[in-house]
This record gives C-alpha cells, structure tokens and sequence, in this order.
C-alpha cells in the first residue's frame, strides 16, 4: 500500500508521517519510509539544489523539471521496489505537492505538469493520500516558533502560501475516494489518532495484515 502526507509548510505532515510509519512498524508491518525531493544518491543532490534560499536561476519550469528528476529517480530505486516486496510505503509528499506549488502557487499549467508528473513517477499514484490541512499564517508562524531553517518556498509571500493551500483543497475535493483531509490545528496526538483509525480502516478493506499476526484456528 502506498501513502502519502501533503501540506503546507508548518502542517506537521512530516512529524505525523513519520509517527504513521513508527506505529506501522510496531504493529510489524514492513515499511519504507521516504520524503520528497530526496532518498537517493542523485535526488539529494537535487533536494539541496531546488531548496536552496539563493534560488537565482531556478525558473518555475526548471523548478518543475528538477522536482520531477528528484522523484524519477525515488520512484525507480526505492518506492516501487518495496511496493513489489509487498512492503507499506509512506512519503513525506509527492506529486500533489508539484500540482499544489508549483501550478496553484506558481500558475504553471495544471494539464502539462500533470503529465511531467506522470512520466516521472511512472504511472505510479498514492492509494490514500492524507492532508494536513491548516491556514498558512499558522504554518508559517509554527516554522518560526520551531526555529526551522527556512527554504526559498517558505520565504514567499503569504498569498504565495494561500494559493497553495488552497490548491489542496481543490484536488482534496477532486479526489474524495483517496484523500483524507485532517484538520492539521488540532493538537498532535489527536491527529496522530485519527491518521492511525484511518489507516487501519483502508488496510483492512484491502486485506493487508502484518505478518507473523496470529489469526486464530
């Protein structure tokens, strides 16, 4: 099965992402955590080059392209080979976040990037796709808090990271039977919570058990 988590900078997408793959796996579930750009030799080397704050001649389809080159490269190396061992996967984003950055935050074509989208990932899409949906303002002002090192897209200006939040929220619609949207200002344990009711819900209907789980008879 695989899973992502999508949101906008501060959402905690990635803390609760990694607590989902903690929990998994002490339930004995194989899982394979990944994020996005990054998790091979060449797509941290990209991660480093498309995050940089100095971001002078990185143009919004340049952007797009080494997104895409980053996510060709996980996608080949790490997510299918672990989904055809029959393991959980779960990414701190993917595509959705290049149609909500990129082409709601941006305004590069939807129609286009979707395909680069596509090419890249090989056709592969996420089964359930969580996201932690929160007002930018609030996002931004938890990075501050945390004392996070902040990237060239969290530099932007807020309508920046309004159009992106709203660009969730209209593929989230789009797409009802795999994304769950998650009210992201609740405190963290009781997001951790509902992300696992979730979860176990979709393995369930799928008929995914973790190995060595004792049945009965």
């Amino acid at each position: 099965m695989f899973i992502t988590f999508e949101g906008a900078e501060g959402s905690g997408k990635s803390t609760q992402s990694l607590l989902l793959a903690d929990y998994l796996r002490c339930q004995n579930y194989p899982v394979v955590y990944a994020r996005e750009p990054g998790g091979t030799s060449i797509a941290d080397v990209l991660r480093e080059l498309v995050l940089q704050k100095d971001g002078t001649g990185i143009s919004d389809r340049v952007e797009v392209l080494l997104f895409n080159a980053s996510r060709a490269s996980l996608v080949g190396e790490v997510l299918r080979p672990a989904l055809a061992e029959g393991k959980i996967v779960i990414c701190d984003r993917y595509t959705d976040s290049t149609i909500a950055y990129q082409c709601y935050g941006r305004g590069l074509p939807v129609v286009e990037v979707t395909q680069i989208n596509r090419f890249a990932a090989d056709g592969l899409r996420p089964e359930l796709v969580f996201l932690l949906d929160l007002a930018p303002e609030v996002g931004l002002t938890r990075r501050v808090r945390d004392g996070a090192d902040w990237t060239r897209f969290e530099m932007e200006e807020l309508e920046y990271h309004q159009r992106v939040v709203d660009g969730y929220r209209v593929l989230a619609r789009s797409d009802p039977e795999r994304w769950r949207v998650i009210d992201a200002s609740k405190d963290v344990d009781a997001i951790k919570g509902e992300i696992r009711d979730v979860t176990e819900r979709e393995l369930a209907v799928r008929g995914v058990i973790a190995p060595d789980v004792d049945l009965g008879g």
